[in-house]
């Protein structure tokens, strides 16, 4: 099964710091790409990889220092401690929409192909993207819009998508832009239906929520000296984690003791993100938005 090429790999293994006997978590297998760059460091160590995605699992590795976990990563304390693993060495995250899923039409998450209105990074949970494209009220579609999509007319558009299904179910891809396709200028059409569609899977999986406590684990999973290492590929996700190792929260200031002292959990590694290089966008274009930050906990 074709999956994506892992993006800033070399920067990846190179910021992990990878201790062959140590225990490693890549909370977001994909295709496996990472996580076989990580077993190649190992010698007894141990890499315990997380998939909410059940195609994924056709890349399992077959090595017995390898544990496949089929679960959304927010549940990564539980799923490791079922196993026996309290603490690890590091935590890689690759944020985002696989290729492989891009790439399957009937998953609905392209704006360039026709396919069934899904949206679902796992397909055994209840809510996809037709119910919320078909039962969400105009301000609550407005709020996820402006919310996950940051687009400057959401609440034209969740009007628009209202007036459109009262004469029939949106339920494919190509219902949904035919929706919109009044409420955007031609020549910015492709990026606001990325951002459209962006809101509603991040609606739909609960990406902002999970990424929250799939952080806050990593924090508390991780040994002193062990490395986060995060790849976002929006601003949304970028300032969560730039926020939980800048303040050591998500929100708000930075808190202080009595003494006006910090007590931090994580320092940064790189004090602003590290990007791909030219050569590998071109060879990767879905390197393009990438941003890769490390933190290390103190």
């Amino acid at each position: 099964m074709e999956y994506h090429q892992p993006v800033l790999l070399d920067e990846i293994v190179d910021g992990l710091d990878i201790n062959p006997e140590g225990i490693y978590v890549d909370v977001t297998f994909g295709g496996g790409g990472h996580s076989k760059a990580i077993l190649q460091k190992l010698e007894n160590g141990r890499l315990f990889a997380f998939d909410q995605d059940a195609d994924a699992f056709s890349n399992s590795i077959d090595d017995e220092r390898f544990v496949f976990i089929n679960q959304n990563f927010r549940y990564l304390k539980k799923s490791l401690r079922l196993h026996g693993i309290t603490k690890v060495d590091g935590v890689l995250g690759d944020l985002g929409v696989s290729s492989h899923q891009f790439d399957v039409a009937e998953r609905g998450f392209s704006i360039r192909k026709d396919g069934v209105l899904d949206m679902r990074m796992n397909q055994s949970q209840p809510l996809c993207a037709k119910q919320v494209i078909n039962e969400y009220e105009v301000d609550d579609l407005a709020r996820v819009l402006t919310k996950y999509g940051e687009l400057k007319n959401a609440y034209p558009m969740a009007l628009a998508i209202e007036g459109f299904r009262v004469d029939q179910k949106i339920e494919t891809t190509n219902d949904l832009k035919e929706a919109v396709k009044n409420n955007m200028p031609d020549y910015k059409s492709n990026k606001i239906l990325a951002q459209l569609f962006q809101a509603i899977r991040i609606e739909v999986n609960e990406e902002m929520a999970a990424l929250e406590e799939m952080l806050l684990q990593s924090v508390d999973v991780l040994k002193s000296g062990g490395r986060l290492l995060v790849i976002s590929y929006h601003s949304l996700e970028d300032r969560l984690v730039k926020n939980l190792i800048k303040k050591g929260k998500f929100e708000g200031e930075i808190e202080k003791d009595f003494f006006g002292n910090t007590q931090l959990p994580l320092n940064a590694i790189n004090r602003k993100p590290i990007l791909p290089s030219i050569k590998e966008i071109k060879q990767n274009s879905r390197a393009r938005s990438a941003k890769l930050r490390i933190a290390e906990k103190v």
